[in-house]
Order: C-alpha cells, then sequence, then structure tokens
C-alpha cells in the first residue's frame, strides 16, 4: 500500500504537457484535458473542471433544443393539416410570462431568458410558415423570417434553424 501512494504521488508531481516537459502551474495536481482534442493545459485544474462542466451543459443544451424541436416539427405538421395558422400570439405572450417568472426564480435574467425564447419562437414560426407554403414558397418564406421575432407558438419552441436529420429520426 506504502509503494502505491509513492507512485501516485511522484505522478502528481510531475506532471507533463504534450511536449513531454515538466512545469507549468498546476498546484500539485496532474493537468487535466483543456479540451475535446486531448490537449493538456496549464491552466488550474478548478477552472479547466468549470470549462468541462459549461461543455456538458452546452451538450444538453443542443440535445434538449434537438428534442423539442422535433416536437414542434409534429405540433407545426399538425396544425397545417388541420388548417391552424403557424403563429399562436395569446399563447405566446402567456409563455413569455411564464418563461420570465422561471428564469428570476432560478437567477437567470428574465430580459436574457425573454430574448432567446423570442427568437426562438420566431424560428419555430418560421419552420411552420414552410409547411404551409408550396415548395417554391417554402424558401422565399425562410428568407423573410431572418429578422426579429414576431411572435410564435411557444408551445412549439425550438432550435434555432434546426433541421431535422432524416437518418436520425
Amino acid at each position: 500500500m506504502r509503494a502505491t501512494r509513492r507512485r501516485n504521488r511522484r505522478v502528481a508531481a510531475s506532471p507533463q504537457t504534450t511536449s513531454g516537459r515538466t512545469g507549468g502551474w498546476t498546484g500539485g495536481i496532474p493537468l487535466a484535458p483543456a479540451s475535446y482534442d486531448g490537449r493538456v493545459s496549464d491552466l488550474p485544474p478548478d477552472l479547466l473542471s468549470l470549462r468541462s462542466s459549461i461543455d456538458n451543459i452546452d451538450a444538453a443544451l443542443v440535445h434538449l433544443l434537438a428534442e423539442r424541436f422535433k416536437a414542434t416539427q409534429r405540433v407545426g405538421e399538425l396544425k397545417a393539416a388541420v388548417g391552424l395558422p403557424p403563429a399562436d400570439p395569446v399563447r405566446e405572450e402567456r409563455q413569455i410570462a411564464r418563461l420570465r417568472g422561471l428564469a428570476d426564480e432560478a437567477g437567470l435574467d428574465p430580459q436574457f431568458a425573454e430574448k432567446f425564447i423570442t427568437f426562438v419562437i420566431a424560428e419555430v414560426i418560421r419552420h411552420h410558415e414552410a409547411l404551409t407554403t408550396s415548395p417554391a414558397d417554402a424558401g422565399a418564406a425562410a428568407g423573410e423570417a431572418g429578422g426579429e421575432a414576431s411572435g410564435g407558438n411557444s408551445d412549439e419552441l425550438a432550435a434555432p434553424t434546426a433541421p431535422v436529420d432524416p437518418a436520425r429520426s
């Protein structure tokens, strides 16, 4: 047991970079990869750990938005099939107010939350408008939606301009 501890201490005491040199600030802790490409960094391990957490959260957000987009695509298809409009301004206002409240409770700036959800709603409307137009008109509708959000159906939040990948469906 004692030999194992010594061996681990030696490894921790002399971290190496990708060039094989020893050094850099480590606080006595082995260096961790700075990014997913496997490079080693001279940054403090706490910073690397926080960045890794942020990377994981970002990945989760992308996956959540992709799942939400799949649901909004289905909602858009159903609305188009029964002749409902792509936007529902009354629901959108309720959703924005609800999400502002949730943001405030979570310690997130409500204005930021509103800007984000408004952008997402505009993208959803653009996708839904494309479902209700002819194929020739769909490209024009997509080009017109690049401006600011004008409302949308917030039960249809989607990843901005995220196309559904047919190979993964």
